[in-house]
């Protein structure tokens, strides 16, 4: 337990250091947090055909509400918690690459919900927008974290176990 813990901080530690780095801004957390942004206004514009995205935020060209996706809205602290702690689990590389990628999906799934959700408050009530961005969500999406990887926890517990292991070994016989 001890070991996963320091395994788990330190793994948080390096990926949130790299995500910092100037050029993995630039190339990675820029670009994704627009896509971010192009994808909650692909699902507003169903209900909301005035909606229009440019670069992080999404507004609405009809009341001029918006909502700017900044740094920890973008669901990439999340991810980075839940692949910290995937990979400091004691399990196969094939493993951990599958929770790592239908994990990611999961979280960035919940947070496109989010987004959506939050830019829609916004236009009803601020001070209910500022509770779910503030409160609400923040705890959601660790939830959502904490969710997928027990989950993922579970499935390599009992693949990786095999159908012999799952069994209490039965005690030798006593000689006569």
């Amino acid at each position: 337990m001890i070991r996963f813990f320091l395994l788990f901080l330190t793994i948080q530690a390096v990926l949130f250091g790299v995500e910092m780095l100037a050029v993995v801004q630039t190339a990675v957390v820029q670009p994704w947090t627009s896509w971010v942004a192009k994808a909650s206004a692909l699902i507003v514009h169903m209900f909301d055909p005035s909606v229009i995205s440019q670069g992080r935020v999404l507004q609405s060209a009809k009341t001029g509400f918006g909502v700017s996706i900044e740094p920890g809205c973008n669901g990439i602290e999340a991810a980075v918690v839940l692949i910290a702690a995937i990979i400091a689990f004691p399990s196969s590389w094939k493993m951990k690459l599958w929770g790592i990628g239908l994990g990611f999906i999961a979280v960035q799934a919940v947070n496109l919900i989010r987004v959506v959700s939050l830019f829609f408050l916004g236009q009803w009530n601020y001070q209910v927008f500022e509770f779910a961005h503030l409160y609400m969500w923040q705890a959601l999406i660790m939830l959502d974290v904490l969710v997928v990887w027990l989950l993922w926890m579970r499935f390599v517990a009992k693949r990786e176990a095999g159908p012999n292991r799952s069994t209490p070994p039965t005690p030798p016989a006593a000689a006569a």
